[in-house]
């Protein structure tokens, strides 16, 4: 029996449909207050045969910050797939995302290291990852650094690995991936898939930002081949490309045919605009769209390695160009639908 956490989110959804093609029991933990309903819009991507694919599922109630509830969807469980996270760039939820990411990983660690399991895949990112030597490429042996600089995502995530650290001292085999940005369809609103949707929209200004970015079925399969592995006790970074935020922003625009950014936002504007929405937000009681953390990561300038996954696995990535057109294609589908086109 398999279990997956976060199953309701981005790439726990895709990672189902992954897994709902072996011939393993799966099980997906589910929080009272989520909804699977946008699972079954991800199976659509991938099948005409929806429910067949879902009924593979089977769903239990729990929260990562209740130990019992973790054991209790542990029973008969021999693998696991931590995909829960808590992702916020509000300030406000700094201590929150922090906290309960490390918490919920602690509580998850613990309940595997009691129920015997034989194997867990945490769910990192590279955002957990140090930052490699001027001109040097990103690699998995890069300390990360605390500072009150770094993101509520990176410094939860980073104290997370740690737990699963502490877990493999103790006897638990488990692996660590660290994907960069992961793109892919999903909800189109929130995280890389509003990417899609912003520029449909209309975007107008870039950065000279750079980072990683990867395909959510290149992920999933390099979970899944790290699981059937003998490997344990290592981190694997994956990564297809290093693009500027420009050049990714400009694929999606061509695939979507609209017009790509092309107005330059300097550092001082990005400065005066994460103020500007802050004191809007205080104004109007509302939740930034636009936060400090954001402007500081869309001038980032870091560059990935994937040597070490690919030296572990036979396994080549999608190039970021087939991601941009397989996503553009679904949402501009879905937009036809909703538009009555």
């Amino acid at each position: 029996m398999i279990l997956v956490t976060g199953g309701t989110g981005f790439l726990g959804s895709h990672l189902l449909f992954s897994l709902a093609g072996g011939n393993k029991k799966i099980r997906a933990l589910q929080r009272n207050r989520s909804s699977i309903d946008s699972v079954r819009k991800v199976f659509s991507y991938y099948t005409d045969n929806v429910e067949e694919f879902f009924s593979r599922i089977s769903w239990v109630e729990g929260d990562m910050l209740d130990p019992f509830s973790l054991e209790d969807a542990l029973d008969g469980v021999s693998r696991v797939y931590h995909a829960a996270s808590a992702v916020s760039f509000d300030p406000s939820d700094r201590l929150s995302v922090i906290n309960n990411n490390i918490e919920g990983t602690s509580n998850l660690v613990y309940a595997c290291l009691k129920n015997g399991v034989e194997k867990l895949c945490y769910v990192s990112s590279v955002a957990a990852i140090g930052k490699g030597n001027e001109g040097e490429l990103t690699t998995e042996k890069d300390i990360w650094k605390y500072s009150k600089r770094k993101s509520a995502y990176s410094t939860g995530k980073f104290h997370s690995e740690m737990e699963v650290w502490r877990g493999i001292n103790e006897g638990l085999n488990a692996v660590i991936v660290n994907p960069s940005v992961i793109l892919g369809p999903g909800n189109w609103t929130s995280g890389s898939p509003s990417f899609f949707y912003r520029v449909y929209r209309g975007m107008k200004y870039y950065t000279k930002g750079v980072t990683g970015f990867v395909d959510v079925r290149d992920v999933c399969s390099c979970m899944r081949g790290l699981m059937e592995s003998p490997v344990t006790g290592e981190r694997f970074i994956l990564n297809s490309e290093n693009l500027l935020y420009k050049e990714l922003f400009d694929l999606i625009a061509g695939a979507l045919g609209k017009p790509g950014p092309n107005v330059y936002a300097s550092d001082k504007m990005l400065e005066m605009g994460w103020r500007l929405e802050w004191l809007r937000s205080k104004l109007f009681f509302s939740k930034p769209v636009f936060t400090k953390e954001m402007a500081r990561a869309g001038r980032s300038r870091t560059f990935y390695s994937n040597e070490k996954i690919r030296e572990t696995l036979p396994f080549a990535f999608r190039p970021v160009r087939e991601t941009v057109e397989w996503t553009a294609r679904i949402f501009l589908e879905e937009t036809g639908r909703k538009n009555g086109l």
